[in-house]
Parts: structure tokens; sequence; C-alpha cells
């Protein structure tokens, strides 16, 4: 079966309703082996179009990993992403705002860590953060030190999408390519990941009860993303639904998406002049002797 990436893009200006996305299709791969081959191909592309990217200088490739907890995030990033030079790539999670960032805008402490041009960057969690779990806990709003009247609830998630698109167009425009991914998860499924990382002792460490805490509000984060989907998935910068109950089904998607999006660039090494390449000729000369 082969991976169409356009099935899992949400098109632009299309309203989401979640329930409608499937969080489990049929898998493209038949046996583990098959899988492991798949992933190694995409990886060994990757790779290639990594350098690619870095000799051309011409653009930047921003990834950004938006899930539920236990849907699969860390492990799409170190799978996919296993064979890219890590000079050319960086990865940056995102937890609670600091004392600090919470003296800037929403955007300011992203905006510090974007990839510059011939380089992969990684978002795991992001500014979207900012119109997800703030907007199911609007007491972090609250801390955020904003004017009075930016806490109006029937704007400031307009207003937020809106800032959100601006940049995203703004950094389109200047070389670099963003790629949203949703990992959409089913609630039986993180269950399922929750029992695991509680049974399994060396899994211990990644459960923790806030996870259980947010599954309460299970219908406010689908609420949210819904619209944040909606408002924020654009033709230049637009958000993939992967069905992540799968997580080797999501993570050979997740690549071929990449690749897809890659490949769109027309990227090719740069061309010496003739000047340079006299220079060249000249050295090899030297060095045969």
């Amino acid at each position: 079966m082969k991976i169409n990436s356009s099935d899992f893009r949400v098109r632009e200006e299309h309203e989401v309703n979640l329930r409608k996305w499937p969080t489990s299709v049929k898998p493209v791969y038949k046996s583990k082996e098959q899988y492991q081959n798949l992933l190694a191909e995409h990886v060994a592309q990757l790779s290639s179009m990594q350098q690619l990217l870095y000799a051309s200088n011409r653009h930047a490739i921003l990834l950004i990993f938006q899930a539920m907890d236990a849907a699969g995030k860390d492990g799409a990033i170190k799978h996919v992403m296993s064979g890219v030079n890590p000079q050319g790539c960086q990865v940056f999670s995102y937890k609670h705002p600091s004392p600090m960032e919470l003296q800037h805008d929403f955007l300011w402490r992203t905006t510090r860590d974007l990839p510059e041009r011939g380089r992969i960057g990684i978002f795991n969690r992001s500014y979207y953060e900012e119109v997800l779990i703030v907007r199911v806990h609007p007491e972090i709003l609250r801390s955020e030190g904003l004017p009075g009247a930016s806490h109006d609830e029937k704007t400031i998630w307009r207003h937020r999408y809106r800032s959100i698109v601006d940049l995203e167009r703004h950094l389109y425009g200047n070389g670099t390519r963003i790629i949203k991914f949703y990992l959409h998860l089913s609630k039986e499924e993180q269950r399922k990941r929750f029992l695991e990382r509680i049974d399994e002792a060396g899994k211990n460490w990644k459960f923790s009860l806030a996870d259980i805490a947010e599954r309460k509000f299970w219908k406010h984060y689908m609420k949210a993303y819904e619209e944040c989907l909606s408002a924020t998935s654009t033709r230049d910068s637009p958000w993939y639904v992967v069905p992540a109950d799968d997580k080797a089904n999501a993570r050979l998607i997740v690549s071929q998406v990449v690749l897809d999006a890659f490949a769109g660039l027309k990227m090719s090494y740069p061309k010496a002049s003739a000047k340079r390449r006299k220079e060249l000729l000249s050295i090899r000369r030297r060095l045969v002797k």
C-alpha cells in the first residue's frame, strides 16, 4: 500500500471534525521486518535530503508535533530522524513557560529556536500549546500577565490563530517550510499505553498522575484541536492528521510526508562557476603530482 500524503492533510478552511478522522488505518506494512525495511529506506532518503538541504542553503524545515499524552511524538521523532546528521537537526521540547518567558508574548520562546536555512528544526509541542492546553485550562492564561482586555474569551483565540498564521506566512516567505503533525490517538489506545507504563518497570518513569487528570478533559482537548486545526492549516503550512493507534504505521506516514515536502523544494547541489572549476582543477593537478 502506497502512502498518499494528501490523505492526511487538512485542507485550508476545512472545518475539522476529529470523529471523522480515523485513529487507525490499514497498515502499509505486512510484517515487522517489512516495516523496518520501509523505515530504513525512508530514513536513508531523509539523510540524503538533509545533506542536499544543507548544501543548497535556501530553505529551512520546521516539523511540529502535537498530540495527546502517549500518542508517540517522542518515538516518531526518534525513529524517523534517526539517520539525519545531528549537526543539521535540532529538537526542542516545550513545557510550562518559565517566569522569564511569561514576560514576553506567547510566540517569543519558540521564535528563538527557529531553524536557520539549511537545517531542520523539530518542535515537540510548540506555540500551539497556547491555543490548546491554555484553552482547556484558562487559569494558565490568567498567569500570563496579559492586559485585562486580552482575557476576553470571545476574541483571544481568534487573535492568537491570526498571529500564528501570520507568523507562518512570514516564515514561508523567507524560506522556512513548516510541516505540522497532529498524532491522532484514540482514548482507548491511550488507556492501554498508560497501563503499559504502569506495568512495565522500564516505562514507569513515563507515567505521571497528571496524565490521568488530563484524561478528564479529553472532550475539551478534542474541541480545542478541532478549532485549532481548522483555523491554522493553510496551503503553505498544512496540518497532517496522522492515525496514531499503530505507532509503526504512524512513523511511516510521518516520514513519507516529510519526504514529499522535501521533494517539493526541487533542490539541487550548487554548481561551480567556471572560475571555481578552473581553481579546483589547478588544485587537483598539484595533489596528483
